[in-house]
């Protein structure tokens, strides 16, 4: 697998493990996301759409896991050492119900 030099967030100054795992998911839903497009465009079964739309949703869900993952076992985990922890439990929380809602 190709090594991605990404650069770190110094916002909040998290060394994230996971981008590439992130990275290769987004890029998956991309190509699936296209690929449903092209159903349309030709008129597939719309149950056959659906089902491919479920697909989408499950692999943007396990990202955004993946995400959540990385900034516990990173950010939150780094912040907790530096003493910043509130702040970034309460940027986390923000984020969650956003994402939630």
């Amino acid at each position: 697998m190709e090594e991605l030099n990404l650069p770190r967030d110094n916002n909040h100054g998290g060394h994230h493990r996971k981008t590439s795992s992130v990275i290769n998911r987004l890029s998956r839903i991309e190509g699936h996301v296209r690929a449903i497009k092209r159903m349309v465009v030709a008129g597939k079964p719309c149950p056959d759409i659906l089902i491919q739309f479920a697909a989408v949703k499950a692999a943007v869900q396990k990202a955004a896991q993946v995400v959540l993952e990385d900034h516990v076992e990173s950010c939150l985990s780094q912040a907790a050492s530096k003493g910043d922890i509130d702040k970034e439990w309460q940027s986390l929380k923000e984020a969650l119900d956003k994402y939630i809602s």
